[in-house]
């Protein structure tokens, strides 16, 4: 199996730093030109299957790719938190970090990993992408490495931005977070 984790263009959110699950909103203009770029570099693969959270943002990402909405490939869900940024997050709950203390009315780490593992059992084998958000492609990653959970917190994510996973025996990391 490989699997190419793609993060969704540029937002108004992404840019701000806010935190976006459940809230649908679009790409930028910079975000339509990361998109466009990351589609340009996939045209050369040949993919068994393309998936896609079906947020306006990752939708709008993988325009033309033949993508099939996938619900479990949604964002974080941030509950009490969404639209915040880190900052003001940490003015109410200092030391607060998502990948350990999770999102109050929202999903909690163990939470986003079975739902990473569910995703990662129902793609199966072949070559796959899917395109998703920031948060939950790091868990998602994670989880296929074998890793728990909050060690996606180890794993930074670009708007636009393609990574790839594979096997060489053992899960392994064959590219991380190239931008075009």
């Amino acid at each position: 199996m490989e699997l190419y984790l793609c993060r969704h263009g540029e937002t108004e959110w992404s840019l701000s730093g806010q935190h976006t699950s459940v809230t649908d909103i679009g790409l930028t203009k910079k975000g339509e030109g990361e998109s466009l770029r990351l589609r340009k570099r996939l045209q050369k693969e040949s993919f068994d299957k393309v998936l896609t959270s079906p947020r306006k943002r990752a939708t709008e990402t993988c325009e033309g790719m033949g993508a099939i909405v996938e619900p479990l490939a949604v964002e974080w869900n941030y509950g009490d938190y969404e639209g915040l940024t880190k900052e003001q997050i940490h003015r109410k709950k200092p030391g607060w970090n998502l990948f350990t203390d999770g999102a109050p009315n929202g999903e909690s780490p163990e939470q986003v990993g079975k739902r990473a593992d569910l995703l990662l059992k129902k793609m199966g084998r072949g070559k796959v992408a899917i395109f998703s958000h920031a948060h939950f492609l790091r868990v998602l990653a994670a989880r296929f490495l074998g890793l728990d959970p909050q060690m996606g917190e180890l794993f930074s994510l670009s708007t636009g931005s393609l990574s790839i996973l594979g096997y060489e025996g053992t899960p392994i990391i064959l590219l991380w977070n190239q931008t075009f």
